[in-house]
């Protein structure tokens, strides 16, 4: 008992601790990073392990995912390579499908799982680190699924740019007012950031693109954004949203409130005030809902489907189970309300995750654990090349400003050095040159000319992606 005492009191944990972070995510590789320095020495002697599954080896930076659909940005700088990043964690290409707390295990499937057909296979461990984000929330509108982009990871971002090109491109050729009519009208379902930032990007990247085309101009393109309550970006206040939405209307983009997407099906969008709109292109980004991993766990969660977490991040009446970002209800114990939870933001992931990891430390070591207390510092948008609107400690920006400091607030937090670098190298070379308005589509079904020349029959049907544009 005293060399048990001595080895906490000197800061060494307790005895070793297998720890599993499901999730690669914001506060998934935030978390693996704080804890694989924290618990350094305890690393190299092997009495800590730290796993991480996550189903892409890299994680992706949400906030520039806009900007890279605009080619402001390239891909590769928009994602950080995790096996790099975290060096002395065990890094695992796969799904967390269940977990069973109460016996310390979790259920995964790898490519390699699947290829071996055994099923799932059994991961133990002492501590897990729930942080699987979030998926798209959809609804049942007749033809989403077959016509619908969503705008959540690279690929999307990168397929959706191809897209908007490539529908330029049939516009341009077609002598067909119908199929040039619908080619050019873009229709965006979502007011938040994701819908707001990602239709400001590409209706800029496509108003510079149409000076190349002849027979294009920017008042030729339909550029739609459907809201089903009475406002846009909430997050930067009343004021800002009525300005976005003047700003929006001054460019030609028809910003429709209080209204919703009742039918995209046979390539026509059917809005609930009776418009119809022929288009193909249909971008979904009306909100998010918790990762279906967290319905398939003994873990405690709320009337919305996230975990209920205590103020120190961990799960609520349970030991050795912690939870951050979007998939927990976390109390904001900064609020004037009684029950407020944390906004599901980027802001907040980022610190959740450094007090999780510490407490986490703090556990093993058999120290006090922390309160996670964050006041709102506000937010800040994008609305494309030198546009942009921010609330930030109560002062209000837009344009020239407020563009800037987005990007000044975004490249202060994306990950490591080398990303910092290689994206301010970006946007400085992209000041210099002109913008890059090539299409690559065919990036997405590479073995397409291939399977042709091999005497293959292409396919009708676009293969399956679940990450890709259709």
């Amino acid at each position: 008992m005293d060399k048990r005492k001595r080895r906490v009191r000197h800061g060494m944990v307790k005895e070793r601790a297998r720890i599993l972070v499901v999730g690669g995510g914001y506060v998934g590789m935030y978390t693996a990073l704080r804890l694989q320095r924290r618990l350094r020495r305890e690393l190299e002697r092997g009495e800590v392990e730290i796993t991480v599954v996550t189903p892409d080896p890299y994680m992706t930076y949400q906030p520039f995912l806009p900007e890279a659909a605009a080619g402001a940005i390239s891909p590769r700088h928009v994602v950080v390579p995790l096996r790099r990043v975290l060096d002395r964690c065990h890094i695992v290409i796969g799904e967390a499908t269940a977990v069973d707390h109460a016996k310390r295990t979790a259920t995964i499937t790898t490519l390699a799982t699947e290829e071996e057909g055994t099923g799932g296979q059994r991961l133990p461990y002492d501590e897990l680190v729930l942080a699987p984000g979030s998926v798209s929330r959809t609804l049942p509108v007749p033809g989403l699924a077959d016509h619908g982009i969503g705008f959540k990871t690279v690929e999307e971002a990168i397929g959706l740019r191809n897209h908007v090109i490539e529908q330029m491109d049939i516009a341009s050729s077609t002598r067909d007012p119908a199929i040039r009519d619908a080619a050019l009208t873009f229709v965006f379902v979502g007011g938040g950031f994701a819908g707001v930032e990602a239709l400001g990007e590409l209706e800029d990247m496509a108003r510079y693109a149409a000076r190349y085309y002849h027979n294009i101009q920017p008042e030729d393109m339909k550029w739609i954004l459907v809201e089903a309550s009475d406002r846009i970006l909430p997050e930067v206040g009343e004021e800002m949203g009525r300005y976005t939405v003047t700003e929006l209307r001054r460019r030609n983009i028809d910003v429709r409130l209080q209204t919703r997407l009742e039918s995209c099906a046979d390539r026509v969008a059917v809005l609930s005030d009776g418009a119809r709109f022929p288009t193909r292109t249909v971008v979904w980004t009306a909100g998010v809902k918790p990762h279906p991993v967290l319905a398939a766990t003994d873990l405690p969660r709320n009337g919305r489907g996230r975990l209920t977490c205590t103020p120190e991040l961990s799960i609520e009446g349970t030991t050795h189970a912690w939870a951050a970002g979007d998939a927990a209800a976390v109390p904001d114990v900064t609020a004037s309300e009684p029950g407020r939870e944390c906004a599901p933001n980027a802001q907040h992931a980022l610190r959740q995750a450094k007090v999780l990891a510490d407490n986490i430390v703090h556990s093993l070591r058999g120290e006090p654990l922390q309160t996670y207390e964050h006041a709102y510092a506000g937010s800040v948008a994008s609305l494309g090349l030198h546009k942009g609107v921010a609330h930030v400690y109560g002062r209000k920006l837009k344009g020239y400003p407020a563009w800037f400091m987005h990007r000044a607030y975004h490249l202060s937090r994306v990950p490591t050095f080398n990303r910092k670098a290689r994206v301010l190298a970006e946007w400085t070379l992209a000041g210099l040159f002109k913008r890059e308005i090539v299409s690559l589509g065919s990036l997405e079904h590479p073995r397409a000319e291939f399977e042709l020349a091999a005497g293959g029959k292409p396919s009708q049907d676009p293969p399956h992606n679940p990450k890709g544009s259709s």
